[in-house]
């Protein structure tokens, strides 16, 4: 019998939103804008060449947070995630990441606060974004081009995606650690709202974050060994 998900092709693409507003940034992810009118999830996809099934999936992953997949999507358009994954991870390196560390300083540099907590908490998020950095490098430059070549047929016989699985650490960790030490040793000092925003922040980074390695090791990682096993079964 086959899963009922969530979401549907035919499902009006703004219900997706209201049902859960996260999905926003999958939808952006895919590369598609707002301004969907009444159009169904397939009739918005079609429209701007995108694969629905893959699209779905990742959208109902996600959303029914069900990180046991049951059966495997043969269908998944792989380089459809790989531009989805490039797309999250410019959103992080170049708006989220950098928007969270200008809150963090305006916060950190109020009149009622003193200049060693800014420096430790500036000094150990800077560490933080240069360990993402190179993670996503990694992902970059390593990973995707691996796979885009695996499926042209071209694979390297010296690396296989179980070189990315072992060393895919969490990154949302660190961030979970600036997360606690700001609740814990943020001097009480003067108005609390800048502070508050910047919880709010790394608070939905984190989350976010979180989701995109669940994408990666529970979707695009087994895709990959399903590639290629078929590419050594085929030598």
């Amino acid at each position: 019998m086959q899963q009922q998900h969530k979401f549907s092709a035919n499902e009006k693409m703004t219900n997706l939103i209201k049902e859960d507003h996260t999905l926003l940034l999958v939808i952006s992810r895919f590369g598609l804008s707002l301004g969907f009118g009444n159009k169904t999830v397939k009739e918005v996809c079609d429209s701007n060449g995108i694969d629905c099934e893959t699209f779905l999936a990742v959208v109902n992953f996600l959303s029914e947070s069900n990180f046991e997949v049951e059966t495997l999507n043969e269908n998944l358009d792989l380089k459809s995630v790989i531009n989805y994954l490039q797309n999250a991870h410019s959103y992080f390196i170049d708006f989220k990441l950098p928007a969270i560390r200008s809150k963090l300083l305006q916060a950190v540099e109020t009149p009622e606060q003193t200049l060693p907590y800014g420096e430790i908490f500036l000094k150990f998020f800077d560490e933080y974004v240069l360990e993402v950095k190179k993670h996503m490098a990694y992902e970059n430059k390593v990973v995707f081009p691996y796979v885009l070549n695996l499926l042209n047929g071209k694979a390297d016989e010296g690396y296989s995606i179980s070189v990315f699985e072992d060393r895919h650490n969490e990154i949302d960790s660190r961030l979970v650690e600036l997360k606690n030490i700001l609740i814990r040793y943020f001097p009480s000092k003067g108005s609390n709202h800048l502070l508050t925003e910047v919880l709010f922040d790394i608070l939905s980074c984190e989350k976010d974050l979180a989701s995109h390695n669940q994408v990666e090791d529970y979707l695009f990682a087994p895709a990959i060994e399903v590639v290629e096993q078929k590419y050594r079964t085929a030598k």
